[in-house]
């Protein structure tokens, strides 16, 4: 300070402080003007007079800072001819116009007191309104600012704005609400008191100039945790607005540029997902995912029939187009509701191909910026440490291998959301609203996945535990709150799952469990330490003696990697959070390898944890090995906290070696885009509708061989041409024999049997008896079939239509390119 002017950024503040200390004034009122001289006078005599009145006369009982935003007319010699009157009224004058976070952020570093408030110079919010800001700061001392809010239902708005800027400012509340500052209904309010040290510290942080500054500072507030309460004021709209037109769309763009690091995430996770996918993308007709096995055909065909389902208002719980005359439990099938039905429109349009090439894409995107989204919010403020945290997440090795075939352990952009929540709980800040979003977002989880969440859930309890234990105080603090939470999260999602969950375990078609042998389908140790068949350092044969398919690796994270996160839990031990991650990891480790390990170097198998729980309900259906998956999402938190402490580093060589090391363990595991091949084209006799001149009755057509989990390609000819009519067998789970034990695909019969081993060569034409004939009848009878087809241009058809010929009695005839059969009503 010299002769008593203080000089920053291009400002200069006149008068005297108090005192050369923060925290030296009780309230500090900091009004950003810009041509203001007209009204500036009184409104600081309505301001002087109230905190006379009600906070005090003391020096050090308050202070104003007006901040001239470079105004071209007589504001600044207005301020200075009032803190000529009264000393306690100080200037803080800007060189030239930036707007009105460019004043505030000079304003606020220019203030002493204990709290802040920051109000505008019209008094469109009376100077009365303070004593509600300051009850509710006194009466909840956890809050750390209170915010006048005009959205709040027991505000009073005197004088409306006009009609278009009600409009404009709906619409601008509506977006900010939705890619900014969620929950708080009005963020623009000019009334807002804070604790001045965060305040210091938050526009300290900022960087807008414009008048999206408010949300900059509350997103600021949100992301430290501080807590904020909107309160309801009175408020009137003020003739002479500095706010126009062009204003909404430089606030617009001001919010971009606040979320330009989170957009910039976004593209690259959506590039990385467009990498992974590029040979499909490329041809998305004629070209399949080559590891996908039939999945792909299955989850075309799950899209396509929900679509067609709610196009003609049938129960999306069900149907009967797959497993004539049975049918399929689609609730007991994950046919992903949550993204099935809302995207009915696209693939009613464009085909369930290019819904499910977006679902995948879009989402593994998506859940990638979800798990940045909640690293950047709980664990570190570094944005591009909680990308890489999010990355490997998503894009961890067991997700690209599920990537080929299974969207509902790929697309979990809700578990991150649900994770979150769940926290939120424990800190018992609004334990209503907390316990009934939960409740929404686990109903609707349910319809995206409930294997990803019933394993997410196992993850989630681990860590729950073993932080309780590591920090016991926090751990008592929040078991009401987290106890009445999830009460209400039951109220809530248990009405809206109750009857689908009644359908899927108790409807038509429901089963109880799906076996996976005795031995179980865990992990081989040496899976944790390998790496997977589509990672760079991946070697497809080893990686496919090691697990059960190419869909099912669902571990490899490479013994770098593992080695990496064992380092960073003992180099950050101390922390209660990063205790309770390594042992989730651990313990979703070993849960994954099954009930039994087998340790080949000394011919020995030992039990292991899987067996006490493989009998459970609901666990009994899980392949145990996915518990492993558990494990990216903790990696990728590890990995941003250390990549968070390794840029600090003050010796260059110490970073050197900690990003050297984090290179070493996820270089090898990047990912190689997914292998693609020719996809057999559907037969023309399907495509351009021809069958429908010989299948009548609503009967059921007969692929050869009948689809099954082994070759469904046939799926395709009903999802591909609009479901013009039903099938017999297919790929899905249902239920088989008396006891209902689950099994993929239709309850197995001679003549589908005997078509399925015939095409794939493993066993010759049989001599047709007439017990075979009769036993083919009753089974073409079961699935009420009209119309047999075989494609001439498929293997060994000649040996297929021989038989056929002769457990029928009759010739084919072929249409276009394929065989068909009549087959007469029983």
């Amino acid at each position: 300070m010299q002769n008593g002017i203080l000089r920053s950024r291009g400002a200069t503040a006149t008068g005297e402080p108090a005192d050369q200390g923060p925290g030296a004034v009780g309230l500090s009122v900091v009004i950003p003007a810009y041509r203001e001289e007209d009204r500036l006078g009184p409104t600081l005599d309505v301001v002087r007079s109230y905190l006379d009145s009600h906070v005090g006369t003391g020096t050090e009982d308050w202070e104003v800072i007006v901040v001239d935003d470079g105004s071209p007319d007589r504001t600044a010699a207005v301020a200075l001819k009032a803190g000529v009157d009264e000393h306690r009224i100080r200037l803080v004058q800007s060189e030239q116009n930036r707007g009105k976070g460019s004043a505030l952020r000079l304003g606020v570093a220019a203030s002493l007191g204990r709290r802040v408030l920051i109000m505008d110079a019209d008094l469109a919010t009376p100077m009365e309104e303070l004593a509600r800001l300051e009850k509710a700061l006194a009466d909840d001392p956890n809050l750390d600012a209170a915010i006048g809010s005009r959205a709040h239902r027991d505000s009073a708005v005197e004088r409306q704005q006009s009609a278009l800027r009600e409009v404009l400012g709906w619409v601008g509340n509506r977006v900010i609400r939705l890619v900014a500052v969620r929950g708080i209904r009005d963020t623009q309010c000019g009334f807002k008191l804070f604790d001045g040290d965060q305040a210091r510290a938050a526009f300290g942080a900022a960087r807008l100039d414009g008048w999206a500054i408010d949300v900059e500072i509350l997103q600021y507030f949100r992301r430290k945790g501080w807590p904020v309460a909107e309160v309801p004021v009175r408020w009137a709209h003020q003739d002479g607005s500095k706010v126009q037109l062009l204003d909404y769309l430089r606030t617009l763009g001001e919010l971009m540029r606040l979320n330009a690091g989170g957009i910039a995430v976004a593209a690259l996770y959506l590039l990385a997902s467009l990498y992974l996918y590029k040979g499909w993308w490329g041809d998305l007709d004629g070209s399949i995912l080559a590891h996908s096995l039939q999945d792909q055909n299955q989850w075309e065909w799950f899209f396509g029939v929900t679509a067609d389902n709610v196009a003609h208002l049938r129960n999306p719980l069900f149907t009967d187009f797959q497993n004539m005359p049975d049918g399929v439990n689609l609730m007991g099938n994950t046919v992903m509701l949550g993204l099935s039905v809302p995207f009915t429109p696209v693939t009613l349009l464009f085909g369930p191909t290019v819904t499910l090439a977006l679902v995948f894409t879009l989402g593994i995107a998506v859940t990638a910026w979800s798990w940045y989204w909640l690293i950047h919010r709980r664990f570190t403020e570094s944005r591009w440490a909680a990308a890489a945290g999010g990355a490997l997440a998503a894009f961890a090795p067991p997700m690209v291998s599920h990537a080929n075939a299974h969207p509902n352990f790929v697309v979990l952009f809700m578990i991150p959301v649900i994770v979150d929540r769940a926290l939120r709980l424990c800190e018992g800040r609004n334990v209503v609203r907390d316990g009934v979003l939960l409740g929404l977002f686990s109903a609707y989880q349910i319809f995206l996945g409930e294997e990803p969440f019933l394993l997410a859930a196992m993850g989630m309890l681990i860590f729950a535990l073993v932080h309780a234990y590591a920090d016991r105080e926090t751990a008592r603090a929040a078991v009401r709150p987290l106890a009445k939470g999830l009460a209400i999260t039951a109220a809530v999602s248990v009405p809206l799952v109750a009857f689908p969950l009644y359908w899927q375990f108790f409807g038509p078609q429901s089963y109880h469990s799906v076996l996976h042998g005795e031995g179980g389908a865990g992990n081989p140790l040496r899976a944790l330490t390998e790496y997977s068949a589509r990672s760079l350092f991946g070697n497809a044969e080893t990686a496919g003696r090691l697990s059960l398919n190419t869909t099912e690796q669902n571990a490899f994270y490479g013994w770098p990697l593992l080695a990496l996160a064992t380092g960073i839990t003992l180099w950050l031990w101390r922390r209660p959070v990063v205790r309770a991650l390594g042992i989730t990891a651990l313990a979703a480790a070993v849960l994954s390898l099954g009930p039994r390990v087998e340790i080949d170097k000394f011919g020995i198998t030992v039990p292991a944890p899987w067996r006490v729980l493989r009998h459970l309900p609901l666990l009994e259906s899980v392949i145990e090995s996915r518990v492993a998956m558990v494990c990216a999402p903790v990696f990728g938190i590890l990995l941003a906290l250390a990549l968070d402490r390794i840029v600090g580093f003050r010796a260059r060589e110490h970073r050197f070696v900690g990003y050297l090391a984090v290179a070493a363990a996820l270089v090898p595991i990047l990912p190689l885009p997914l292998v693609v091949e020719e996809r057999d084209p559907v037969p023309a006799f399907i495509a351009r509708g021809l069958y429908e001149d010989y299948l009548k009755d609503g009967r059921s057509l007969v692929p050869v061989p009948l689809p099954d989990p082994r070759y469904a390609a046939s799926l395709r000819w009903q999802s591909g041409t609009g479901f013009g009519f039903k099938l017999a067998g297919g790929y899905f789970n249902g239920p088989d024999g008396p006891d209902r034990v689950g099994i993929y695909g239709a309850r197995p019969r001679m003549l589908s049997d005997l078509l399925r081993d015939m095409r794939w060569g493993t066993v010759p034409p049989p001599d047709v008896t007439p017990e075979m004939r009769e036993e083919a009848r009753g089974d073409l009878a079961h699935w009420k079939a009209g119309l047999i087809v075989l494609p001439v241009a498929q293997e060994r058809t000649p040996e297929l239509r021989g038989t056929l010929t002769s457990l029928l009695g009759k010739e084919p005839q072929q249409v276009a390119d394929c065989f068909i059969w009549q087959v007469d009503p029983v």
